[in-house]
């Protein structure tokens, strides 16, 4: 038996996965527990900087010991980094700083370990990490893979061919050709941070493509042939954001108005994007001709794009897992030394996403009495949730193992009902204080999914949240705390087999109502999604929340906060109500200098 802990710390996204005999046991993300969104921030002078809590709880989890890690896998390579560095990259100072810290890698593991590891430490190349991370949790036997992010060692993308235990790249694009990039730059440049690539996604629908089309076509080139993206756009150079301002104007600031132009230049890019995908899987197609296609990367979060693929027809099969994003790492790195270092071969198509801690009823009512709190044990949970979301209220849902990935997908989500016009508001302004113009996912029983959203050819990626699936047009009024301004919604697929306690709730729903949706977003505020009970209770307190649920113990909000917005809706013909203010404002205008957003939010 062999026992492979997985690491990611370069970049963000710091996250640990642990591997017993090649199969997957553990895998968190260590913002969960340090509270800190990413984990950390990404710096030139942290890559040593480890997951130490996430570690511990995969250790914890397989009842194992530092002694007993046979093999140790770090998701990125120091010596593919300096092979293929160029010195007009970025300063060269900081590349130093990256290297040196780089270095100190081992010393950080084998002191957390306690041990000299030699050479049962590997430097596994970032992106064969996000290759693996996708490959073999989809359980093809061949598949070709595409890999689109910001950078691993210097490359922004990669294609690779997998068959069986090996895969083999046969394609990389190397800085400053990073899909990634641009949308961390273009993030930064409407006044979000260059994490909030979801922010931009969302504000894109608000936007005409046409007005920004030629520019994004100018920065982001891709066609059957050429792929690339323009190096004045990623570079150092200081005269970068003059040339972006003269080309569309001055950026925004944080707390400024939103602007049609703002609105526009987010379609612009998400069209661009979709471009630039869809040829890079003609082009894996072509250099790969197999039936099965993985995509990882952080590009791989976006849903608009993600469903392009899938209609595109180029592969019968398509996968993405529930963190392709730089946590995924830490699960690939650790599949690929399995593969490479023992006889038998890793698990295959083991995708759950609930991969985090669980508690222990005893563990959850300590906490509540800690806070000061009375909770009461529900004799049917799923039902008393239910029937709470069905009269309006929100619900937290705080049950079994914690997600994996960015989605919260049953076991960590804020739960409401989607019939109600005002309810995205609600949530946005009361208990996310967010963006007034972000969307929000529905979770539909996966037996009534094709009679309410065009789902089409299915995948096992429909149940993380990761397709931008169109709301069936004669089931938009019924549902519109879900449906985008393009008419879309980012579904979830909830089955039995998978999550057997949210489908339940979703059932007990259906059943109160007709409607087997309920709203779905993450439990948290402006902070990582919750992890621990005393995380709930905290979120709970401070937020417009009227009941958490966790395991069958109910804590309700008191009566006076619950009354706010637990007016029940009566049937489903109801009428949809005014467009809220957000959506009048972001509706398409001639003078592209008038606001958007009344009130932007920062998370």
């Amino acid at each position: 038996m062999a026992n492979v802990l997985g690491i990611n710390s370069v970049y963000h996204e710091s996250a640990a996965a642990l591997l017993v005999d090649g199969a997957l046991v553990a895998a968190v993300e260590e913002e969960r527990f340090n509270r800190i969104k990413h984990g950390k921030q990404a710096d030139f002078d942290n890559p040593h900087q480890l997951p130490e809590r996430a570690i511990r709880f995969c250790l914890k989890q397989a009842g194992l010991t530092a002694d007993d890690i046979d093999h140790v896998a770090y998701s990125f390579d120091p010596k593919l980094r300096q092979t293929r560095y160029r010195a007009d990259w970025w300063d060269p100072r900081l590349e130093e700083t990256f290297r040196l810290r780089l270095g100190q890698v081992r010393g950080a593991v084998e002191e957390l370990l306690g041990r000299s590891l030699g050479q049962r430490l590997h430097f596994v190349s970032h992106h064969l990490a996000h290759a693996a991370s996708a490959y073999f949790p989809s359980g093809f036997d061949r598949a070709a893979v595409l890999t689109v992010d910001g950078i691993g060692e210097t490359a922004g993308t990669s294609l690779a061919k997998a068959v069986g235990s090996r895969i083999q790249f046969v394609e990389t694009f190397e800085h400053p050709h990073s899909i990634g990039f641009v949308w961390e730059v273009f993030s930064d440049y409407l006044g979000f941070s260059h994490y909030d690539a979801s922010k931009v996604m969302g504000l894109a629908a608000y936007g005409d493509p046409e007005v920004f089309r030629q520019q994004f076509h100018s920065i982001l080139r891709a066609d059957e042939v050429n792929y690339g993206v323009a190096p004045e756009i990623l570079g150092v150079s200081p005269e970068r954001y003059a040339r972006m301002e003269a080309i569309f104007g001055p950026p925004r600031e944080a707390d400024a108005e939103i602007l049609p132009r703002h609105a526009d230049m987010a379609a612009a890019l998400q069209e661009a994007t979709d471009a630039a995908v869809i040829a890079l899987v003609r082009r894996i197609k072509r250099r790969v001709p197999l039936e099965n296609l993985c995509l990882a990367g952080g590009v791989a979060l976006n849903c608009v794009t993600n469903e392009l693929v899938k209609q595109s027809g180029e592969f019968a099969n398509l996968f993405i897992p529930s963190a392709p994003h730089d946590a995924g790492t830490a699960i690939g790195a650790a599949f690929f030394v399995h593969a490479a270092k023992q006889k038998t071969p890793p698990q295959r198509g083991y995708a759950t996403p609930y991969l985090g801690p669980a508690f222990k009823s005893r563990e959850i009512l300590a906490a509540v009495k800690s806070a000061g709190l009375s909770g009461r044990q529900s004799k049917s949970p799923a039902r008393e949730a239910a029937n709470m979301i069905a009269d309006g209220k929100i619900v937290a849902w705080f049950q079994g193992r914690m997600e994996f990935g960015p989605r919260a997908l049953g076991n960590r989500s804020l739960l409401a009902d989607p019939r109600r016009p005002d309810m995205r508001d609600i949530l946005n302004q009361k208990v996310k204080h967010r963006e007034d113009f972000r969307p929000f996912a529905p979770s539909v029983l996966a037996e009534h999914a094709d009679k309410w959203f065009d789902v089409g050819e299915r995948s096992p990626s429909h149940e993380f949240m990761l397709f931008a699936c169109r709301v069936k047009s004669d089931r938009r009024d019924l549902i519109p705390a879900v449906v985008h301004k393009d008419g879309s919604a980012r579904v979830q697929i909830v089955s039995r087999k998978s999550n057997p306690r949210f489908h339940e709730l979703i059932s007990c729903f259906f059943a109160k109502t007709g409607v087997p949706i309920v709203v779905n977003t993450s439990f948290n505020d402006s902070e990582p999604i919750v992890c621990t009970p005393t995380d709930a209770i905290v979120t709970f307190r401070k937020s417009g929340i009227d009941a958490l649920f966790m395991d069958d113990v109910v804590l309700r909000a008191k009566a006076e906060e619950a009354r706010t917005h637990s007016r029940p809706i009566r049937g489903l013909s109801r009428p949809a109500a005014r467009p809220a203010r957000h959506d009048r404002q972001l509706e398409p205008a001639r003078d592209r200098t008038r606001p958007v957003s009344p009130s932007p939010r920062r998370n």
